[in-house]
Parts: structure tokens; C-alpha cells; sequence
């Protein structure tokens, strides 16, 4: 079989180094390119393979229907019941495949896509059943395995074009043959899939090839398990570990004025109901996937909780006495993905030391202002900590579902 090789330039291939925002940027191509990423992209459509570039290493573009598969299986000697990576051209299009997301979910894709991140998402069986309507139950099959998908969405200017023109489903494994590295460059993979043909070109595995030059980071992407078991670390890639847990971690910030009473209380409260929510004792919500914390706008660093909010707490089955209060700043406030502050007032004073504050910052209570019960009795304090309890059920109901 003839394998067609096209050389397609990145235009603005980014440097070597960490992932920025401007990479994932969308890169124009001349005009000659494109027309050779159509023709890869008609290949495809038809049933072919096609090696192509991403930013970690090169990829066997693929038709995700039965008979593409298989002989996709035969070049990759891969058995037929594993599943390969979904890749999209554009993360707007996850919905089509994973109709329902969690919070931590989102984050990292809103982090890390397009990017060198492969997510492998576990699907409810309800949701199975409504893709079989909408994609059809073999294509079903084909991609997903005990409910769970893994998706691909690259940061590649020639992989996103390519991926963007396909008007199916494309599955794409590393590009390297049996027993062989990936191919993080056109040569790599033009040794492992063709031979010279005795009348000239080449003779191949693959249909066509697209030279894109060299890799990006020349390393797979990392993969990543989401469940609502929590998350995992498949295979450490690109990204390490600790980065993932950032770029996923849903911070939930309480704030009030000295950080021993409501927001401490609501901070107690938060940890308690969203463990519940989540099936998880509080100490793996970090796991899961959460951090919820609290902090006062004129707190001293290390004060314990008051004895009424501790006393009003155990009534509730959450502990208390460990905690310790913290001063807001700035980079505490940059780190919250929701504020929830007891007062207007500390809205207020909230974005006046983080003014970006303020598109992620909301009362905790619909009803106004939650009123200080430090100096009062501990009928204040019940008082109090019923408003909180029963605002911060609401609000933890509304984001996590």
C-alpha cells in the first residue's frame, strides 16, 4: 500500500517549555496546509489512517467505526476489546460524549485542554443510554468499555485542524509499532510505517503521514481518571502529579471578620455536608477533588475557634477544636474558586484586597447579612449556626448536584 507523505508547517509552534495560555491559542495556516490537513481529513473520513503531530507525540488518526478499527488493531497488534483515546479538535465538543461533569472535572478541563492531558471520564449508565441515542449503540461500543471514555484534546495547531475536519468520531493512539517508542517526529514515524517502494515513494502501514516536525514536549500526555470515586493519576506524563491536583481542585472559601465564629462554622458545615454528598469521609474530600477552607479580613494568624461555635459545632457531629484562624490576603482570595462572605461588608473588603474577586464572590445567605455572635450567649450562637447550616447546605447543593 502507497503511504502519502505531506509536510505541513505549525506556524507558531511554541518554544519547549511549560504549557501557556498563549499556546492554546488558535494558529492560522497558509492556505497550501490546509488543503493538505483536508485531504488527511477525507482520508479518514473514508476509513484510512493517517499519522499526524500533537504537542507530546505523534498519533494514528483513525474513523471510529468496526472495520477502521480493525485494521487499526492489526497495525497497532492490539487486541480488538481495548479501547483507544477520543480525541477532539475542540473541548466544546465533550458534551457530545460526556453529558454530565463535576465540578473538578471542569476545572481541569477549563486548566489544562487543549493540552497534553488525557481524561478518561466514567460515564452513568443512564448517560450510556442516552449517547446510544445520539451517537448510535455501535459507535457506543466502540468507544466506550465499562462505561468509561478516555478523551483527548490536543494543543496542536495541525491536530486541531485535522480533528475539526473529520466528520466522525477519530480515535488516535501514539504512533510507533510494536515494541517501538512513540514517534515524536515525521522521521521516527516514517521508518516505523513505510518502506522506500522499488518505483519510487513508499510503501507503508498507514495511509498517509502529515509532517508536522518535531513534538512539542516529545513525552505522552498524561492520563487521568475521573470518578465519582475521586480522581487518579493513570500515567504521569507531561504533567506531574501535584500540577494535576491544582488545576483540578475545587477551592470553596468562607469568609466573616476574625475568622473564630461564622466562617469557621460555615467551613465546618461545608466539610461535613459535602463529604455526605460525596459518599467520602471528610478527610478524602482533597481526593474527591475539594478544598474548603475559611479566613477573616482582620483575623490574627492561629486563634482557635470561639467555645461557642465549637459548643454549637459538636451539637452538629463536626469538630471544631483543631481549628486555626488565617488572615485573608490576596493570594488566598486568587486560589478560591467560590467565596462565600458572611456579610456585605465583607464582600466589600474582600474585593477591595483582590479586586478579581468579584465575579467569584456571592453572600452565603440569600436572606442578608449573618450577624456576629462572638459576646453573645450561646443562644446567639445557635442562632447563628442554624443560618449558616442551612445556607451552606443550599450553597454546596448548588454546586455539586
Amino acid at each position: 500500500m502507497k503511504t502519502v507523505i505531506l509536510k505541513i508547517n505549525d506556524p507558531a509552534a511554541p518554544p519547549e517549555g511549560k504549557v501557556s495560555p498563549a499556546s492554546r491559542q488558535s494558529r492560522g495556516l497558509k492556505a497550501d496546509d490546509i488543503e493538505a490537513i483536508k485531504k488527511a481529513a477525507d482520508c479518514i473520513n473514508c476509513g484510512g489512517l493517517v499519522v499526524f503531530p500533537t504537542e507530546t507525540v505523534y498519533g494514528i488518526a483513525c474513523k471510529a467505526d468496526k472495520k477502521s478499527l480493525a485494521r487499526l488493531d492489526t497495525v497497532k497488534k492490539r487486541e480488538a476489546d481495548k479501547r483507544y483515546t477520543l480525541h477532539l479538535g475542540d473541548k466544546d465538543k465533550l458534551s457530545e460524549f460526556v453529558p454530565s461533569l463535576t465540578p473538578p472535572a471542569k476545572k481541569l478541563i477549563k486548566n489544562a485542554w487543549p493540552g497534553p492531558l488525557t481524561i478518561v471520564f466514567e460515564i452513568d449508565k443512564k448517560d450510556i443510554g442516552r449517547l446510544e441515542k445520539s451517537l448510535g449503540i455501535e459507535t457506543v461500543k466502540l468507544l466506550y468499555k465499562d462505561s468509561t471514555i478516555g478523551i483527548r484534546c490536543p494543543d496542536n495547531a495541525i491536530a486541531r485542524g485535522l480533528l475539526n475536519l473529520c466528520k466522525f468520531p477519530v480515535v488516535a493512539p501514539s504512533a510507533n509499532t510494536d515494541g517501538k517508542e512513540p514517534a515524536t517526529n515525521a522521521k521516527q514515524a516514517i521508518e516505523q510505517f513505510t518502506s522506500p517502494a522499488k518505483q519510487g515513494g513508499f510503501d507503508g502501514l498507514v495511509d498517509m503521514i502529515l509532517d508536522g516536525g518535531p513534538c512539542k514536549y516529545k513525552k505522552s500526555s498524561t492520563v487521568v481518571k475521573i470518578s465519582p470515586t475521586g480522581w487518579q493519576v493513570l500515567r504521569e506524563g507531561v504533567y506531574s502529579e501535584k500540577q494535576i491536583q491544582k488545576m483540578l481542585t475545587v477551592n470553596i472559601l468562607f469568609v466573616c471578620t476574625g475568622n473564630t465564629c461564622r466562617s469557621a462554622m460555615a467551613e465546618g458545615f461545608a466539610k461535613k455536608v459535602l463529604a455526605e454528598k460525596l459518599g467520602c469521609d471528610i478527610d478524602r474530600l482533597g481526593q474527591m477533588g475539594y478544598k474548603v477552607t475559611s479566613a477573616g479580613v482582620v483575623a490574627a494568624n492561629g486563634i482557635g475557634a470561639s467555645d461557642g461555635a465549637i459548643r454549637l459545632c459538636s451539637l452538629k457531629n463536626v469538630d471544631m477544636t483543631g481549628h486555626k484562624s488565617r488572615r485573608l490576603t490576596a493570594e488566598i482570595l486568587k486560589e478560591a474558586d467560590y467565596i462565600f462572605a458572611m456579610s456585605a461588608g465583607h464582600k466589600d473588603d474582600i474585593i477591595y484586597v483582590y479586586p478579581d474577586a468579584g465575579r467569584k464572590c456571592m453572600p452565603l445567605s440569600d436572606s442578608g447579612d449573618i450577624d456576629d455572635p462572638m459576646g453573645g450567649d450561646f443562644e446567639a450562637y445557635k442562632i447563628c449556626g442554624s443560618i449558616i447550616e442551612k445556607a451552606v447546605n443550599k450553597r454546596i447543593s448548588e454546586l455539586v448536584r
